[in-house]
């Protein structure tokens, strides 16, 4: 009997805290439904609007970003088959009548769409526009302003050019920071990774810094056996000639 009553107490006590939680809960409601309420709505108001954002905006923004980009990028892939000139820089950056073809600069691409895909493409031209002009202080700008989003062999060929801009410009230390970066992008690339290695390899030599050489040229051997300069000795003559003959 005297188990059965302990029972019926812890029962009890139970029934009493739930009856308690379910009157607190229904306090705390009364109490701040209409702030509660009030959030939801907010909350829903504002994804309405970003998807209206989205649609009504962003979306037809993009569609108008790539039409106009177009002519520009055109010819900027063409001269990166064949060759830069000062003249079709100057008509990619700054727009043009080239053939009688109206081809809207990059700079005013990304003054205006800035924001789009196509204007992030834009950042990537225009910093490599200006590499290849010389103009090392505006590359460096606009190539740190791009954005790889996951297209890993582009954000690594921006690393590179980013440290061959702070190379020209003598900043050592930023150069070979950018050239280690553009390797680890993406380390599983066994043609730019390893590129990127021997890049930030030699100009550590070119440097006198032999130990940061000698490491460098060691792990493209050590990550990419089959790479041709591993392949074909190169990087054993490199190395013989940083005093390492293993």
């Amino acid at each position: 009997m005297a188990t059965k009553k302990e029972d019926t107490k812890v029962v009890t006590t139970e029934a009493d805290v739930t009856a308690k939680s379910a009157t607190s809960a229904t306090e705390m409601w009364q109490k701040n439904s209409k702030l509660i309420t009030i959030i939801g709505v907010v909350i829903i108001a504002g994804l309405l609007a970003w998807i209206g954002y989205k649609k009504f905006i962003v979306e037809p923004n993009e569609k108008t970003a790539s039409e106009v980009i177009f002519p520009a990028e055109n010819l900027f892939d063409k001269m990166a088959a064949t060759g830069f000139s000062k003249d079709s820089v100057a008509i990619v950056l700054n727009g043009g009548t080239p053939g009688g073809m109206p081809v809207t600069g990059l700079l005013k691409v990304v003054k205006q769409y800035g924001g789009t895909e196509a204007g992030n493409r834009a950042y990537y031209m225009i910093g490599a526009s200006y590499l290849q002009i010389k103009e090392f202080d505006k590359a460096i700008q606009y190539l740190k302003d791009f954005k790889g989003n996951g297209a890993d062999q582009v954000q690594s060929r921006a690393y590179m050019m980013l440290g061959h801009a702070y190379a020209e410009k003598k900043n050592t230390a930023e150069a070979m920071d950018y050239y280690k970066k553009a390797a680890s992008v993406n380390d599983k690339d066994e043609v730019f990774a390893a590129d990127a290695l021997l890049t930030a390899a030699a100009y550590a030599g070119s440097l006198g810094k032999n130990d940061d050489a000698v490491k460098l040229y060691k792990e493209v051997q050590s990550k990419y056996p089959t790479n041709v300069a591993v392949q074909n000795g190169e990087i054993d003559k490199q190395l013989a000639k940083l005093g390492v003959t293993e």
